[in-house]
């Protein structure tokens, strides 16, 4: 498998790409427009300073070089674009040559990230909301002209997890440098996927590009279809044809859309209406000092120390959460790393970047658990109260619910009472059968009412095998 992907972004600027009507999701159809949307004859463009100061900080963040770069004219008629051309860059984009790396250290070229309007949209009014068996159609113009930078990577992923990571890692740069919002489900990140097969150390095979997949998940599952689709032509003797398809998320297939086109068929020219842009080196520096330390920069910095991965999916999650900064304030404040991680990555799924649980509460509760006053299981019940409060003293609760840590001898008791009550588990467990231990250590924890430290009934059952 060969995968390329092109993912259109719209930037977060106030107005459009070349007019000042309103960049805004979700308002009337139709109002958003001017004279420079509809392509009204003698309507000029003139470029948003903004959204090329957010092209850049794209381009940057994916480690490419910004460039002079001029505006061609890509040619084609749908009903939602007036014109019936679009405002691209074709010859000399803004950004070229750049990459991407995923969290596992794989890294994926950028061949280009350049700047174009987007098209409007056209709405297909019948059962499947596509043009084949639609009653009508109905166009809104309000996203016609929204400024779009479109990133192409290099056909360098190999299976449908890596174009997921791509598509999450570059998502993920994105938010950090607040060139847009990203939102897949509303349309302001979309994606294509260039799919073909090969046999090993064999020529590329014939490309089909999927258009518009709207989620991480439906990337992965659009690829992998497309490339078990082309296996079957090609063992079946046909021929794999180069062609546009639609992702069906419904019957969980791809569908031709028609065959591809060459860049011929735009036949692209400058566009005579702009004038080449050649941004100084003052400003390109300028926009650069303004991107902040990005993902993976931060996965690295908590996981050395963590000691963990930079792929580890609790350092992954807690990075693109945002709350790297506030796990690494909880151990400022004398807080147990790695009971941090845990507790934010499995706690504080809706907390987003600023956890309302103060990280000196949530320091204090690691510390009464590495010291053995709470238990896992107590620490998480503690933990659930101190996020329902947005905060307290972890010791006040804990006195509040009755924890107590357990005496050993009281919990070694515990210990030979399981292991006579269920003498089939002890027996396996002895013979090396790990999970036997499960049926024991729960016997544990329902006759301490969950007050019994699971690290130390481990260690008690394997010194007892011993």
């Amino acid at each position: 498998m060969v995968v390329g992907l092109e993912v259109h972004v719209e930037l977060a600027t106030r107005t459009k790409l070349f007019s000042g009507s309103p960049n805004r999701f979700g308002d009337d159809p139709n109002t958003n427009i001017d004279p420079v949307t509809l392509g009204l004859p003698g309507a000029l463009p003139v470029l948003n300073r903004q959204a090329v100061e957010l092209a850049m900080k794209i381009g940057l963040a994916l480690n490419c070089t910004v460039q002079p770069c001029t505006f061609a004219r890509k040619n084609y008629f749908y009903p939602d674009m007036p014109k019936a051309y679009q405002i691209s860059q074709y010859e000399d984009p803004l950004n070229v040559d750049g990459w991407l790396d995923l969290p596992d250290g794989t890294r994926i070229g950028i061949e280009r990230a350049h700047m174009e309007e987007d098209a409007g949209k056209t709405v297909h009014a019948g059962e499947s909301g596509r043009v084949h068996g639609a009653e009508h159609s109905l166009i809104d113009l309000n996203r016609a002209g929204v400024p779009l930078v479109e990133i192409v990577s290099r056909p360098d992923m190999r299976s449908p997890e890596q174009a997921r990571q791509y598509v999450a890692e570059l998502r993920s740069i994105l938010l950090a440098v607040e060139a847009s919002d990203a939102k897949m489900e509303e349309g302001s990140m979309r994606v294509d996927a260039n799919v073909s097969v090969r046999r090993p150390d064999g020529e590329l095979g014939t490309r089909c590009e999927i258009k518009n997949v709207n989620s991480i998940r439906s990337v992965g599952r659009a690829i992998e279809y497309e490339a078990k689709r082309q296996i079957v032509l090609i063992e079946g003797g046909e021929a794999v044809r180069q062609q546009t398809r639609h992702w069906d998320e419904g019957d969980g297939k791809t569908h031709t859309l028609r065959d591809k086109e060459d860049a011929d068929d735009y036949r692209y020219f400058l566009e005579p209406d702009l004038v080449p842009l050649a941004p100084e080196r003052s400003w390109v520096e300028h926009v650069r000092a303004s991107i902040p330390v990005l993902p993976s920069a931060r996965r690295v910095a908590l996981a050395e120390a963590a000691g963990a991965a930079p792929d580890d999916e609790a350092i992954v999650t807690i990075v693109d959460r945002g709350q790297d900064a506030y796990v690494l304030a909880v151990v400022e404040a004398g807080g147990d790393l790695g009971r941090a991680i845990v507790h934010v990555q499995q706690a504080f799924a809706e907390q987003g970047a600023d956890p309302a649980v103060p990280a000196g509460d949530l320091a204090a509760l690691t510390t009464m658990e590495t010291g053995g006053q709470l238990t896992a299981t107590q620490a998480k019940t503690v933990l659930a109260d101190l996020v329902e409060r947005g905060g307290g003293d972890p010791a006040a609760i804990a006195a509040e619910r009755g924890f107590e840590a357990m005496d050993t001898s009281e919990l070694e008791s515990m210990v030979d009472d399981a292991i006579a009550a269920q003498p089939d588990a002890w027996e396996k467990f002895c013979a090396g059968e790990g999970k036997a231990m499960g049926a024991l250590v729960g016997h544990i924890m329902k006759a301490s009412r969950g007050q019994a430290d699971g690290k130390l009934v481990s260690q008690i059952l394997n010194s007892r095998k011993g």
